[in-house]
């Protein structure tokens, strides 16, 4: 079944995120996906306090850069989170925009030997391994968590590129795809993230963001903002229109293999908490549809 969630962004400020998330599990969203832009607002804190302002839904993050985060650090962290709220967090890292990366000296030359690396100990690190390794960028000695969660921890990875996506389906649980994605592009991210995978097995969840708008006017309000984004071509996608309308559309990302579609408002949405209450009607139309 489609998952049906919505994306907090960090243009808002953080007083009012438990308004919203509390709005959204009432309306039965599946998620609340959280930013963590710099130099805006944590993707941890606006998490933790979600899971405990709530009972069910679930709240993540849409990602962590690596080179900003330890490894191990990370790792301490989530599995606080899961043994508090099991169930209930997903997890996503990826490169970070490299600008951002280089204004604090955490840029990397190689952010695939990262990712392969990074992701590879955090897994074994939530998983309650004992991990040693020195690798280009992650060096952990005889590390092991005296808490890890007590239920599997899944680790998405963020991938855009065809060598990213692949390496998100070799060594991550989960993929994120960013905005401007169109259903075409969604489908051909699918396919080179199995190519990754090379055979594992189990379930490996893809989920985008898919920059919303509804009402009167929204179709022009969203080629603004997406021409501010500077998306143009086939990655000026999103969804528009009335409820059934932006339905339809998520429908058409799942028919292309995505599994978690996350509705973003944009950046010249005026109420949240309207726009929560329209995701969570299209979030019962795609239900009903399934």
């Amino acid at each position: 079944m489609t998952q049906v969630g919505i994306v907090f962004t960090p243009i808002r400020p953080p007083e009012l995120i438990r308004e919203v998330v509390q709005r959204a599990e009432a309306v039965g969203l599946d998620e609340v996906l959280f930013f963590e832009d710099c130099f805006r607002e944590s993707g941890i804190a606006p998490v933790v306090a979600s899971l405990a302002w709530t009972e069910r839904i679930r709240a993540s993050i849409g990602v962590l850069p690596m080179p900003l985060r330890n490894v191990a650090l990370l790792a301490m962290e989530v599995a606080t989170i899961e043994r508090m709220f099991p169930g209930r967090l997903r997890l996503g890292v990826g490169h970070g925009v490299q600008s951002w990366m280089g204004q604090v000296g955490a840029r990397v030359e190689s952010p695939l030997t990262l990712m392969r690396e990074y992701v590879t100990a955090l897994r074994q690190l939530l998983g309650g391994e004992e991990v040693s390794c020195a690798g280009r960028y992650v060096t952990l000695d005889k590390v092991k968590l005296d808490w890890p969660p007590t239920t599997p921890v899944a680790v998405h990875a963020a991938g855009e590129g065809p060598k990213t996506l692949r390496a998100t389906g070799e060594v991550a649980d989960g993929t994120m795809l960013t905005s401007g994605t169109s259903p075409q592009m969604a489908k051909d991210a699918v396919a080179l993230i199995h190519e990754g995978r090379g055979g594992r097995e189990g379930a490996h969840p893809v989920s985008v963001l898919l920059m919303t708008a509804f009402g009167p006017g929204a179709r022009e309000r969203l080629a603004e903002e997406l021409a501010q984004w500077e998306y143009r071509d086939e990655r000026a996608t999103g969804a528009a229109g009335t409820v059934d309308e932006v339905a339809d559309a998520v429908r058409a990302w799942a028919d292309a293999g995505v599994t978690d579609v996350l509705l973003q408002p944009l950046d010249s949405e005026p109420d949240m908490l309207a726009f929560t209450e329209r995701c969570g009607e299209v979030a019962r139309l795609v239900r009903a549809a399934d």
